[in-house]
């Protein structure tokens, strides 16, 4: 007898539907599996085997042939279990031949036992799913708040494949999942992390508000102990709420690489990321035999921070010049290209030199001119020429940290990042883009209005500091976010003047 089934395969973080089917002949028993699966799908043949019969059924002694199509896509990965189990149990009439599968989805890896353990990318594969127009999807349990975000899917949650063929052969049937929306409803709780923790440095909190509010990316340049990774981590507290389509996202890129949070339906919270400085590029940009995603995509629509970045390998921080660029990051295999998704603000901080204390008025720099320069070369001018804005964060002298009253909190400086994105929003949205960091040159001259004053500060500063061309595009959308801040269509030469000093420490560091 021939029975069809439907499951889903993964290349990147997109889904495509895999149809299984399974025929089975009076012959010596055999079973294979066609339509060029990986090890781990022909493996499945022992398992499904012992699942099987652990989950008190009987394996047909027939021959047995399994065929995934599209049979020239490579099958990989463990999530196909379910799917051919139950297209066997269908062909051998052990799930009830009038049960109607045509419009069913099954994901899922099997153990020894029967039970349904749960698979990265189940919501890239449910999304898949519906597209094709599978109204009912079964997977694991533990999977089943992550995949029931998506609308018009009934997700049935599934703890085992006996679970299974009770739900077809029986009325003890599965319940469906339905989400919660209240999540993203609810999504901005109490951060425990507050600006208002911070003392002094009203410049370098100042820079972190215009990095936030146009997406620009940030480096601060400081002695250990100034509060540069104190300042980084408070940034998600500042950040605007995720719309519903960035969470969506979000939650595929950690589904795939299987870093979502247990009992997590959506990533209502936008990532931080901050990994070590011995890190690999390929662990940044992602990689490995089946391509997953790496830091600079797990930080889409959110921060990546690299603290001490000299210290990162030259290779590692070359590997983000092109994310920064695109919003994407390639992976280049022999049997393809996997591209996936990497919108981030980067925020940097690192000492100006190998001890720390260059140009330090509290200490003493022990480092030779040599050594400066060799410690700063490691951070090369492309990658430099991509970060908008760079803030020197000096040492706080002891007034400042013992009588200075505590600054504005996250809360209120993050209503009034809203209210600037609210009122470039209408401007940008005619342009496709969220943030004024994504504009293009011929955006910046549609949208930058400079008064007479702001040109001949922006003179003065194109000759005195040498920009480059991106150099003089970058100081004019951080111009046009501050005059945001102000909710100001012109850009004045107040405007032009902060950008200008943002934008300035690589000429005092790599001169």
């Amino acid at each position: 007898m021939l029975s069809t089934v439907y499951t889903c395969g993964l290349r990147g973080i997109d889904g495509y539907l895999v149809t299984v089917e399974c025929s089975c002949a009076a012959t010596l028993p055999f079973f294979d599996i066609v339509g060029l699966p990986d090890t781990a799908i022909k493996e499945s043949k022992d398992r499904i085997n012992a699942a099987v019969m652990n989950s008190g059924m009987v394996f047909p002694q027939t021959g047995i042939t399994v065929n995934l199509a599209p049979a020239d896509r490579k099958k990989e990965g463990s999530s196909y279990d379910t799917a051919i189990a139950v297209a066997i149990l269908s062909a051998s009439e052990v799930i009830n031949p009038i049960a109607d599968l045509s419009g069913c989805c099954f994901l899922g890896e099997l153990s020894l036992s029967g039970d349904i353990r749960p698979v990265r990318g189940a919501l890239c594969m449910t999304v898949a799913a519906k597209a094709a127009g599978i109204t009912d999807v079964y997977l694991p349990a533990d999977n089943a708040k992550e995949a029931s975000v998506v609308e018009g899917v009934n997700i049935y949650p599934i703890k085992s494949l006996y679970e299974i063929v009770s739900h077809f052969n029986t009325d003890n049937k599965i319940k469906p999942v339905t989400f919660n929306g209240s999540v993203f409803a609810d999504s901005f709780t109490d951060f425990i992390l507050d600006f208002a923790d911070v003392k002094g440095q009203e410049a370098a909190k100042r820079a972190i508000e215009v990095a936030v509010t146009g997406g620009h990316n940030i480096l601060m340049i400081g002695p250990p102990g100034t509060g540069k990774s104190m300042l980084a981590k408070r940034i998600p507290t500042i950040m605007p709420e995720m719309s519903f389509e960035e969470a969506i996202e979000t939650t595929k890129i950690h589904s795939v690489a299987g870093t979502l949070p247990p009992d997590v339906s959506l990533m209502t919270q936008r990532p931080f990321r901050s990994p070590h400085h011995t890190m690999s590029s390929a662990g940044l940009s992602g990689g490995g035999q089946i391509p997953t995603p790496g830091e600079i995509s797990l930080a889409h629509n959110g921060v990546l921070f690299l603290d001490e970045l000299p210290e990162f390998s030259r290779s590692a921080m070359e590997a983000m010049r092109q994310p920064l660029e695109d919003g994407r990051v390639t992976i280049t295999r022999v049997n393809g290209k996997l591209s996936f998704p990497s919108k981030f603000m980067l925020v940097c901080a690192m000492n100006p030199c190998k001890c720390g204390y260059f140009g330090s008025t509290v200490r003493r720099c022990t480092c030779t001119p040599q050594e400066i320069r060799r410690y700063l070369s490691r951070i090369s001018g492309p990658l430099l020429d991509r970060i908008d804005i760079q803030v020197e964060m000096p040492s706080l002298s002891f007034e400042e940290l013992a009588d200075k009253p505590n600054g504005e909190t996250s809360s209120a400086i993050r209503e009034r990042i809203r209210r600037a994105r609210e009122f470039s929003a209408e401007r940008n949205k005619a342009s496709g883009i969220t943030n004024n960091a994504q504009m293009t040159s011929a955006q910046i001259r549609k949208y930058c209005n400079v008064s007479p004053e702001g040109k001949k500060i922006l003179k003065a500063a194109f000759e005195k500091l040498g920009l480059s061309a991106r150099g003089y595009d970058r100081i004019l959308r951080v111009a046009r976010t501050v005059a945001d801040i102000d909710a100001s269509e012109q850009i004045t030469d107040y405007h032009i003047a902060q950008a200008v000093s943002m934008r300035s420490l690589d000429r005092k560091y790599w001169h």
